[in-house]
């Protein structure tokens, strides 16, 4: 459909980040962005244990001086959109981020990141970070879901390319921007935007880099807006604008403007309990699920097959020599799961990988698309699981991954997420401490402090 034929896209956007205050906000929004920066908080902080956030922190490390802005995990203070830039590294490095599935997006890590490190660099309040944080998080998922799949089918990674935009106009009001810079910022976001799904195929690490790119461009931004830089004001709907580029104008403008302001699609965010790819969620609940209502022997599995929608179904590589391939593989999240129960970040490593009895497990598992899996997403997560052990199928479909707001991680279980991932990195003390200021959230002042001050230089 052209985007000729639609409304003025990005005005609408804009009238309604510049109008918003605090007092819009519903008490479940509220609630679920103190709920998205607690779990953004226990992604970056074990995220500060993987190679690419690693690799992030020397880089700014060695080209910055010292700034406003903690490198969560540490005690490295740099400018915001370094900052930025690591801890938003750090939240996807390990696969146990956040997202919104009808835009197949991770909003958590780019929001987050800009919106605590602009905050503190500003010294901002605790509603205002609570108010950037609905917009960033609320223009993010509006974006992604407007989309998505035509930006997936078209080879893009969404978090980086919707991201972009949610820092943007998260940061430009946490500047104390005007409707004029916002507009101005999402347009200068729209040259930003960008990021491609090449690493599922040709591997590397880069997907790891994706929400901190979306985080620091954000902000950048919105840095330069406020400063007079301009950008197009028709960056969404225009001719050669983001629908364009990146999904070929075959777009759901209802999905990015529909209710504005009434209905929150941020409240349709997930949960990940399990550190990979959310595609894999539903299979590992299925096997779960069959082998507590009746035990599995893996050694007597003759055969798996996973039927799923056609995104999950391009997970069903079975090379998993690196970590991140096990976690983007259905078949090791399968093997894994029947050999040693809930997958936690152990089992992707190099001793879980390198099991034979595991890799004959994968070897038997096939990956394959189901019409009605089709159907039914993104509305659902479906996956259906054949299990073939002496000589008899068992078959259970998930329709619903645990961690969807229909099946939910409900707060102390996410309280008990963030322990079980930080714990190990700050210690059991100051993850209560976080939990208790970010619950409360009126002192942000405490909050990065305890965000900071980590062992790692």
């Amino acid at each position: 459909m052209s985007a000729g034929s639609r409304p003025p896209l990005t005005a609408q956007v804009v009238d309604w980040a510049a109008d918003l205050t605090v007092d819009d906000l519903p008490p479940a929004v509220v609630h679920q962005a103190k709920r998205v920066i607690l779990d953004y908080v226990a992604a970056a902080l074990v995220g500060t244990t993987s190679g690419a956030a690693q690799i992030l922190r020397r880089y700014v490390a060695e080209t910055e001086g010292p700034g406003p802005s903690t490198v969560v995990g540490t005690a490295l203070k740099v400018s915001a959109p370094s900052a930025a830039l690591v801890n938003g590294t750090a939240t996807h490095g390990l696969e146990v981020d956040d997202g919104y599935t009808p835009g197949s997006t991770h909003p958590g890590g780019p929001i987050g990141s800009a919106v605590l490190a602009v905050a503190e660099a500003r010294g901002s309040g605790p509603e205002d970070i609570l108010l950037a944080t609905a917009i960033g998080l609320e223009l993010t998922c509006r974006i992604g879901g407007a989309g998505h799949p035509a930006t997936w089918r078209r080879g893009f990674h969404n978090t980086p390319l919707n991201g972009v935009f949610g820092a943007a106009a998260a940061a430009t009001r946490l500047l104390g921007g005007d409707r004029t810079d916002l507009a101005n910022a999402l347009g200068l976001a729209g040259s930003h935007a960008g990021g491609l799904f090449e690493f599922l195929h040709g591997g590397g690490e880069v997907k790891r880099l994706h929400p901190g790119k979306a985080a620091r461009d954000g902000i950048i931004s919105a840095e330069l807006a406020v400063r007079g830089l301009t950008g197009p004001t028709t960056v969404l709907e225009g001719p050669s604008g983001y629908f364009r580029a990146f999904a070929d104008d075959d777009y759901d403008a209802d999905h990015l403007v529909g209710d504005l302001g009434g209905t929150w699609r941020m409240l349709g965010m997930y949960v990940k309990p399990y550190p990979c790819c959310r595609h894999l969620h539903g299979p590992i609940d299925a096997i779960l699920a069959l082998d507590r209502e009746e035990a599995i022997d893996p050694d007597a599995v003759e055969s798996v097959r996973v039927e799923t929608f056609t995104a999950a179904s391009r997970h069903g590589g079975k090379k998993i020599d690196e970590f991140l391939d096990a976690q983007m593989s259905i078949p090791y999240a399968v093997a894994v799961t029947m050999l040693h129960g809930i997958p936690g970040l152990e089992h992707f490593g190099d001793a879980y990988r390198d099991d034979p009895r595991l890799r004959r497990i994968v070897e038997v598992v096939e990956t394959e698309e189901a019409a009605d899996c089709v159907r039914d997403f993104p509305a659902m997560r479906p996956a259906r699981v054949t299990v073939r052990a002496d000589g008899r199928e068992r078959v259970l479909r998930i329709d619903q991954p645990y961690g969807e707001p229909s099946n939910p991680v409900l707060d102390e279980d996410l309280e008990a997420k963030l322990h079980r991932l930080a714990g190990p990195v700050v210690g059991a003390e100051r993850v209560s401490d976080i939990a208790a200021a970010i619950w409360a959230f009126d002192d942000p002042g405490r909050l990065f402090a305890l965000l900071g001050a980590g062992t790692r230089p």
